[in-house]
């Protein structure tokens, strides 16, 4: 009796065609990865980038023996996504994520930013943690999301109802309370 056993092989290529690479005979596309995010997203989208980000951040950190909770990882991806273009987590990227004149200049070039805000009279809505940090408010996120104000009415007395046995009727005559 003889046993077939298939052979798998992994083919690991270096380069940026991942679209010829799909469209090759004999390569399954469902299991082919690359590391090239921008490539990622365009030839299988914005999504499919984002799956890319947060597996190679994982594999990265677990390479050097750290591990992070995927939540982390995956607000990361979500932030260099949200676009709908794959942002990097550089001054440039981040210019292109928000247009908070004190979260950019919380993370590099600060006199440049702030001095050219100013100059051009930009104005800051203090929105995004960084931001709030700086200025030392509570932040817009948990319970720092909502802003609520209570402004109560100046209490008044009740009215006052007449009780059905405060009525004279129903006094007994010659007693008092």
């Amino acid at each position: 009796m003889t046993l077939r056993r298939k052979k798998k092989y992994l083919l690991f290529v270096e380069g940026d065609n991942l679209r010829e690479v799909l469209a090759t005979k004999g390569v399954k596309s469902s299991l082919t990865t690359s590391n090239n995010t921008c490539e990622v997203a365009l030839t299988l989208g914005i999504e499919a980038a984002r799956s890319t980000i947060m597996n190679e951040i994982q594999y990265t950190m677990q390479s050097h023996g750290m591990s992070i909770d995927r939540r982390h990882i995956t607000l990361l991806a979500d932030l260099m996504t949200c676009r709908g273009e794959v942002l990097g987590i550089t001054r440039h990227g981040l210019a292109k994520m928000k247009e908070s004149v004190l979260m950019l200049a919380s993370f590099e070039k600060t006199s440049d930013h702030l001095f050219d805000a100013a100059y051009h009279g930009q104005k800051d809505a203090i929105r995004g943690v960084s931001e709030c940090i700086i200025m030392g408010i509570p932040m817009p996120v948990g319970t720092g999301l909502m802003k609520l104000l209570y402004k109560p009415d100046k209490f008044e007395s009740p009215l006052q109802r007449e009780v059905l046995f405060d009525s004279t009727e129903f006094h007994i005559p010659g007693y008092e309370t």
